[in-house]
């Protein structure tokens, strides 16, 4: 019998939990004991979300002791790690060693969020966690906590309600699971927040809910936490004087906007100031003594946003090291200034008519790519626009109006940590106010700081009938993104429209696929918070930027036996489940007398193994395809034909004059040309010509290794040739097109394959230079030069081995000056941001700087390369834990003005910037196949 009712609020900055018991009416906040001081436990209401990895050494086990400490080990890294109030404290006065915002990063696909990738930027010696560890490790003190006060009702038995951002996609709510799991609360249901907060309120008001609602018709619900901005409509109703009948109608997308942002604005505004003087060339903080300084801001905000605030306070930045209390250095904040930064900065004043600017790059601090534009209310007044029709519909206006004119809420909930500041709740408050040309009903929340975690237990009651229910179901509409077709713009079926209820299964049952056996299968994803009207199998176009791509869904699906079927028909089933995700099922319709079909379940894919996509624009089959497919038949078919190697050197020529030129393939044709290869792999070894032929066209074929539906498959068949290698190896070319071949699919292979890779480099280097042992092969014939430029193409690789490689490259051309091509290897290992890795594996900038210098004292005009390279790695990123110091930057960008160089490569080094295509080609070493796009941060 679960005895109690739990909501935990696993905030970007504090985790909160709230509880009732069963049949009981009362909701209490749950005080989390936890570290306060070194030695020192106490209960407090709120758990910061935060992690300090202390040093070997630097705290005394004995006084992190906490009273479960036996039953439950930390999470997470081999050194003590402290958790909560402490943590905070310490990575306060400590640069380096602060996991924060690990929220922030459960919705950035960026990065692997399974890895081992946080404290951001921190130096090799701090031991990482990876940000559904990090999450998972708040959660499970939690618990134990609770157990520890309730050993009779462990948490994991109670009924548990946990919220997420209404803006958090089906990855970051998957992840957002795996944490839950992984700290052993596998049973709870998940709850957006700004729904929390409102059932917080309702449940507060729920005996004159009636009255306290009579003249309310639409509230707009702005919840501003650490990390997110999240905005919800909610439509009232009252009809024939009965109770409210509450709707929710429209959810923002996902806004990385919120008090991290402010403590960050706040914290660059100090940071001119302590550096000012400074006599070393970059006056900027590293990113370890940045997030310090953060944390210091965070309480000086506070401090001067209150009611009670002084006219200014101190802010003070420690030293390190020995220098821990010499090397401090403080400046002074007014509260005028903070207002004016913050208040004027978060929430302007602007026109109902604003939207929000778009900049070229996001901004990215600590990694994390915040919103480009931080007014806040610029993106309310999106918002609004975007659910103009449903609102209209709510408030009762006429379809046909003025369409300039933005209906309004007339009804406001503000909730989140940072609105415990009246000048920013005034602000807003005022600003809507002047867009509906009348204030605002506001409704009061007196503690935002406990109200989602409140709201979850609010939110189970009335599940259970015992307080107000909000319905409204899906916030989103899902689609399934289609292949083929001849229309212009891209198309989509609808799996499951906004509204429905969760639990709902919704069949396409007019709709049927085929299901490809015994492979991996992708489907590809998109979703609408629009408020546009779909049925279940409605098309849709998805050309406009209302549809936001979803993270693939995979499953592999076994044939019955080896001689079964290679496809089976199967309609598609969806349904939003009881904890908040989208799920989907195939289901099998070839047996029609089976009185249960077989169901496979697809399951979104977590991890960022792609970082690119194809277009959504459809493509259709080439009218050629077929006789392309004759002409490679002829070569590497079954049957003897009479060709000699002058036909099977022209394969490739023949290709083009039948399909067009080559750099025209878009990757749906060359996906099936290497299905046509793959078919016939077994017979590249009829001579030197025909494997270097079918090398040539298989790697051109699949690359860039990923980003189109199936090629994860793809490259593992393909890496199932690499242990035989290549016949003909005394053939120059063969050698050579095996290399550009594993190069052109480096994207798609893992960590352990690219090491493969790069081991059998470092034996055919050093067979190649020894003198004891005669060398099976040709030294000069093995291709060292495409083992350069593939070396330089693994990303997944460790950041010691890539270092490795480019120190030993640096150091034979700073000795030979042939081989200039190199530097763009160089370039390529040493870039700030990775074609395809995670950002977590760049090379230091300390160590990319000296390689730099290296280039720097060439003459850009005769070593082509050159410029590129040094383009690459001075690109900013916005990471300060990624980029070059601003004298650095500012060095390359007088010598590409000074070379004429191309005035993209002088803005992607001082701004952040998406590459072109034609610099994504120079990155990558030739171009992409058309339609292939890379994801930015």
């Amino acid at each position: 019998m679960k005895q109690y009712i739990v909501g935990i609020d696993l905030g970007t900055s504090n985790t909160v939990v709230a509880y009732a018991e069963r049949g009981g009416k009362d909701i209490r906040v749950f005080d989390i004991e936890q570290l306060v001081s070194v030695g020192e436990v106490a209960a407090r209401p709120m758990l910061p979300s935060v992690r300090y990895h202390a040093a070997a050494g630097e705290l005394n086990e004995d006084a992190l002791q906490l009273p479960w400490q036996d039953a439950d080990a930390p999470l997470g890294t081999p050194q003590p790690a402290v958790v909560g109030r402490l943590a905070r404290a310490l990575g306060a006065q400590v640069p380096g060693r602060l996991v924060a915002s690990a929220k922030s990063w459960l919705s950035h696909a960026s990065v692997d969020r399974l890895a081992p990738i946080l404290p951001w930027g921190a130096d090799d010696e701090v031991g990482k966690v990876s940000p559904v560890t990090a999450s998972a490790s708040y959660l499970a003190h939690v618990r134990a906590a609770w157990n520890h006060r309730f050993p009779q009702a462990r948490l994991e038995d109670q009924e548990v309600v946990l919220t997420v951002p209404a803006s958090f996609d089906d990855g970051a709510r998957a992840l957002t699971l795996e944490a839950a799991r992984i700290a052993k609360l596998p049973a709870l249901r998940l709850l957006e927040e700004p729904q929390a907060a409102f059932y917080d309120w309702l449940f507060h008001h729920r005996d004159t809910l009636r009255d306290e609602l009579a003249h309310t018709r639409l509230v707009l619900i702005c919840d501003v936490g650490g990390g997110t901005t999240d905005l919800t409509l909610v439509k009232v109703q009252i009809e024939d004087g009965g109770e409210p009948q509450l709707t929710r109608i429209g959810v923002g997308n996902h806004l990385m906007l919120g008090g991290d942002n402010m403590d960050l604005a706040l914290a660059r505004l100090v940071e001119a100031r302590l550096t000012t003087g400074d006599k070393q060339g970059d006056k900027r903080l590293s990113a370890a003594s940045l997030s310090q300084l953060v944390e210091r801001c965070r309480a000086a905000k506070e401090q001067l946003l209150d009611t009670r605030a002084p006219d200014s306070t101190s802010i003070t930045l420690l030293g390190s090291g020995s220098k821990l209390i010499g090397g401090a250095r403080s400046v002074d904040v007014t509260r005028q200034e903070v207002e004016r930064l913050i208040v004027d900065g978060f929430l302007p004043r602007v026109a109902s008519s604003e939207r929000p600017r778009r900049a070229r790059g996001a901004i990215v601090e600590f990694g994390l790519p915040y919103a480009s534009d931080p007014a806040i209310t610029r993106h309310v007044a999106a918002f609004l626009s975007q659910h103009a029709t449903q609102s209209r519909h709510a408030l009762g206006l006429p379809e046909i109006g003025d369409e300039t004119a933005l209906p309004m809420p007339d009804t406001l909930l503000l909730n989140g940590g940072v609105f415990r500041a009246k000048a920013l709740e005034a602000r807003l408050a005022d600003t809507l106010g002047a867009w509906r040309g009348a204030p605002l009903n506001v409704l009061q929340n007196a503690n935002p700081d406990v109200a989602v975690a409140r709201g979850a237990v609010a939110y189970a009651l009335a599940r259970a009938g015992s307080a107000p229910r909000i319905g409204g179901g899906s916030a989103r509409s899902y689609f399934l993104v289609l292949d083929g077709g001849d229309k212009e713009t891209p198309r989509g079926v609808c799996l499951l429209p906004r509204g429905t209820e969760e639990g709902q299964e919704i069949a396409l049952a007019d709709r049927t696929f085929a299901l490809r056996l015994g492979s991996p299968v992708r489907f590809h994803l998109a979703s609408s918070v629009a408020d546009a009207a779909y049925r279940p199998g409605d098309l849709a176009d998805l050309a406009s930027s209302d549809f936001v791509r979803l993270p693939p869904i995979a499953t592999v699906v076994e044939p019955r036996g080896a001689s079964g079927p290679g496809e089976t028909p199967v309609q598609l089933a969806t349904a939003l489940t009881e904890v908040g995700t989208l799920q989907v099922h195939c289901i099998e319709t070839a047996d029609e007398t089976a009185d249960v079909k077989q169901r496979w379940l697809l399951e979104f894919q977590l991890r960022r193994d792609d970082a690119a996509k194809v277009d959504l624009a459809e493509t259709t089959a080439h009218p050629a395809l077929g006789r392309a497919i004759d002409e490679i038949d002829r070569i590497f078919g079954s049957r003897s034909h009479d060709v000699g190697a002058k036909d099977v050197k022209r394969l490739r020529a023949q290709l083009e004059q039948t399909l067009g030129a080559r750099d025209t393939w878009d990757s749906a044709l060359l996906r099936e040309l290497f299905g046509v290869l793959w078919e016939r792999v077994r017979r590249r070894r009829r001579s030197a010509d025909h494997e270097r032929s079918w090398l040539n066209l298989a790697g051109y074929c699949v690359r860039p290794g990923f980003g189109y539906p199936l090629d994860e498959w793809r490259v593992e068949q393909l890496w199932s040739l690499f242990d035989d290698g290549i016949q003909y190896i005394n053939e120059g070319q063969v050698w050579s097109e095996w290399w550009t071949m594993w190069r052109r699919a480096a994207g798609g292979l893992g960590e352990d394959a690219q090491l493969r890779l790069l081991d059998a480099m470092d034996y055919l280097h050093k067979t190649a230079g020894s003198k004891r042992q005669k060398s099976p092969f040709d030294p000069a014939k093995v291709g060292f030069a495409d083992m350069v430029r593939l070396s330089a193409s693994l990303e997944r690789i460790p950041v010691e081995r890539k270092i490795e490689i480019a120190e030993r490259q640096v150091a034979q051309l700073r000795k030979s000056s042939e081989n200039q091509q190199n530097w763009w290897a160089i370039g390529r290992i040493g870039a700030r941001r990775p074609f395809y890795g995670s950002a977590h594996t760049v090379v230091p900038p300390e160590v990319a700087g000296t390689w730099l210098d290296a280039i720097l004292a060439l003459d850009w005009k005769k070593v082509d390369p050159a410029a590129f390279a040094a383009a690459q790695i001075a690109r900013m990123t916005g990471d300060r834990s990624r980029d070059l110091p601003v004298e650095t930057r500012e060095t390359v960008v007088r010598r590409l003005e000074a070379i004429n160089a191309s005035p993209a490569w002088v803005t992607m080094v001082r701004e952040t910037v998406a590459l072109d295509d034609a610099d994504t080609g120079r990155v990558f070493g030739e171009s992409l196949p058309a339609g292939l796009k890379l994801i930015g941060e």
